[in-house]
């Protein structure tokens, strides 16, 4: 028989990648698991990892002690708006900066990059007072529209647009191609790797925001699943069942959203270092 000489280095790289996935992995299984269980159960010490009982009714009750569905429908306007935003600028901005010339674009570029430096947390204030001069506090405006532009998309999608070869838009031009033609019809095929991640990072972040959401809106009617969640932590109290249950089904979309789109979200990253 033939013999295999063990790779230990193989066999310890793959230990570690394991354990780091199990790390990385145990509170959503936790949370799954506490969702399942009683509230005394949830709460005892020592605590229980699988649950004695299973309790499928948390989630029926966590939707129906808040209104989930109005939250969700709000965080899908948020989301998708602002993703169509986001698509829309930076296709435009990063084409005009990669394939067409004009005066002082690459000082208007590096401001762009620029404002990549400055921690968000400094335009909340500036943010808000334009929103409430604009009229558009606690309206689907003010959660979309301040982020409709975003400088690292810009960027990332310009240099996908920098490695697509210059005499592929000679050979186009001389054919009587325009620049939105070009655009359209060829180039944007040729970095929908790069666009696709753009759009599964800007919905995925326009989901998960916060601080936000809590402090432009107001009323019930406008709050996005995250300010909702929020909410019910303080309304449901020590119920952590309940509070896990609601946890749950609050991030199951964008799980099932990168289930769908990991094969795009690694191959745009793959093709994000190329030259610029």
């Amino acid at each position: 028989m033939r013999a295999y000489k063990i790779k230990w280095t193989v066999v310890l790289r793959h230990l570690a990648l394991f354990s780091g996935a199990c790390v990385m992995t145990f509170p959503f299984v936790w949370m799954i698991l506490t969702s399942l269980k009683t509230s005394p159960e949830a709460a005892a010490i020592p605590p229980t990892f699988l649950p004695k009982e299973l309790v499928l009714e948390n989630f029926s009750r966590a939707w129906e002690s808040a209104p989930f569905g109005r939250y969700f429908l709000n965080s899908v306007l948020q989301s998708v708006g602002t993703t169509v935003l986001v698509l829309f600028s930076s296709i435009t901005a990063s084409y005009s900066f990669s394939h067409i010339n004009f005066k002082g674009k690459k000082v208007l570029f590096t401001l762009f990059l620029a404002t990549m430096m400055v921690p968000v947390e400094i335009s909340l204030i500036p943010n808000f007072v334009t929103i409430r001069h604009l009229g558009w506090y606690d309206t689907f405006y003010s959660l979309t529209v301040p982020f409709g532009a975003n400088a690292f998309s810009i960027f990332m999608l310009r240099q996908a647009f920098m490695g697509l070869p210059k005499d592929m838009w000679d050979a186009a031009y001389c054919d009587g191609c325009g620049h939105f033609t070009y655009l359209l019809k060829i180039a944007l095929p040729l970095v929908k790797a790069s666009v696709s991640i753009i759009a599964l990072l800007t919905f995925v972040g326009s989901w998960n925001s916060l601080l936000w959401p809590l402090i432009i809106t107001s009323s019930t009617k406008m709050r996005t699943v995250q300010v909702g969640l929020l909410a019910f932590t303080q309304e449901a109290g020590t119920n952590f069942p309940l509070l896990m249950a609601a946890s749950a089904f609050v991030i199951a979309p964008v799980l099932i959203l990168f289930f769908f789109t990991q094969q795009h979200l690694i191959e745009g990253i793959a093709h994000s270092g190329v030259k610029g």
